[in-house]
């Protein structure tokens, strides 16, 4: 038998984390040892007896060589917390998760990541904030971690995947058990340009209880977490508050004080989370200046006077074609083909219904 073998065994008896481990090796001095002790063996090494007769029950209930089988069969890997490639942010946590289940690849380049969460009622301006930050981001280096949510998690992980970046969405279910189900496609993609990442079994289906946990990788994998949205009971402010907890820098996307989205952020800026405006602010307050500069050097800037005009009624929240012709003084069908030219420069973007915003 393998390592590795031992490691899923030893995840998988319910008491036993990364302290505990440690200690068995300390023990016994390998975890194959540790493994096959009996209970009086098990207790002479820290355990107590409720633990141990755990280990003991879960050894009997499962075969460690067919459970690898099964999770090379659905395309999994392991990564365990002796792997040199498990994430070195997540190893800082306290009590770090044994082991990963993986689809997909984790690289040396995930450890610049950022989380960005936030409400499944995502508004047009969440979302909007959402592509923007995550492009800009993406386009500075990082890679994207989230929860594969509906609403801001999705459009996180979609802009990523559309720029081209790395993104991690890390499931409150097993990796093979996809929820919400219609994200199946985005999850395959997301295995492609990154990895679905779970410490949950295979198997496992997405229980409330779990998403907490789920939460608390987000924020362990990250350099720092971005709340876009979120009301004031939201997964999104758990994974903020795992965040602080792990020493993480909390970002708080600002918004309307009408809109109840917005509570969220609000709460979190008062709290001390760093506003975060645009991706130069993140990156400003991450020291990451070489890749803030070639950020703003890429950005997309007015050729004639009547795109200066067209964006001077521009900002992030969308405003209607009928809106922007009003205050413009400018023909809808002029708009409309001005609109359309700045849309393939990356000036404006149309956000559904004829309404638009700054890009």
């Amino acid at each position: 038998m393998t390592e590795t073998e031992f490691w899923l065994g030893f995840h998988l008896v319910p008491g036993i984390g990364a302290t505990r481990v440690a200690r068995l090796l300390e023990h016994f001095g390998s975890l194959a040892a540790a493994w096959e002790a009996n209970v009086e063996e098990l207790r002479a090494a820290g355990l107590s007896e409720r633990v141990a007769g755990k280990l003991v029950a879960t050894r009997r209930r499962i075969s460690l060589e067919r459970e690898m089988e099964r999770i090379a069969r659905a395309g999994v890997s392991l990564v365990t917390l002796a792997d040199p490639a498990y994430p070195r942010l997540l190893r800082e946590i306290p009590s770090p998760p044994l082991l990963l289940y993986v689809r997909g690849t984790l690289t040396p380049a995930d450890e610049h990541s950022i989380g960005i969460v936030g409400t499944r009622r995502a508004s047009a301006y969440g979302r909007e904030m959402t592509r923007r930050l995550t492009g800009d981001l993406v386009r500075a280096g990082l890679t994207i971690v989230s929860g594969l949510a509906r609403g801001i998690d999705a459009v996180a992980h979609r802009t990523a995947l559309e720029m081209g970046g790395r993104t991690i969405a890390v499931l409150g279910s097993g990796v093979d058990v996809i929820y919400p189900p219609e994200h199946r496609q985005l999850a395959e993609q997301v295995a492609q340009q990154g990895a679905l990442v779970s410490e949950f079994p295979l198997g496992t289906p997405p229980d409330g209880p779990n998403f907490p946990v789920r939460n608390r990788l987000i924020s362990g994998l990250s350099l720092g977490v971005v709340v876009v949205e979120a009301p004031r009971r939201s997964g999104a402010l758990i994974t903020a508050n795992f965040a602080a907890d792990q020493s993480r820098t909390v970002y708080a996307v600002p918004g309307s004080a009408m809109a109840p989205g917005s509570e969220g952020p609000l709460q979190l800026l008062r709290d001390g989370a760093v506003l975060a405006a645009s991706a130069a602010d993140i990156l400003s307050d991450l020291k990451l200046t070489v890749r803030q500069a070639n950020l703003e050097a890429r950005q997309a800037l007015p050729t004639t006077s009547e795109e200066a005009d067209v964006l001077h009624y521009l900002d992030g929240e969308p405003r209607h074609i009928d809106e922007i012709a009003l205050e413009s003084g400018l023909a809808i069908s002029r708009l409309s083909a001005l609109l359309l030219e700045m849309q393939l420069k990356g000036l404006v973007r149309n956000v559904g219904h004829q309404h638009y915003v700054r890009a």
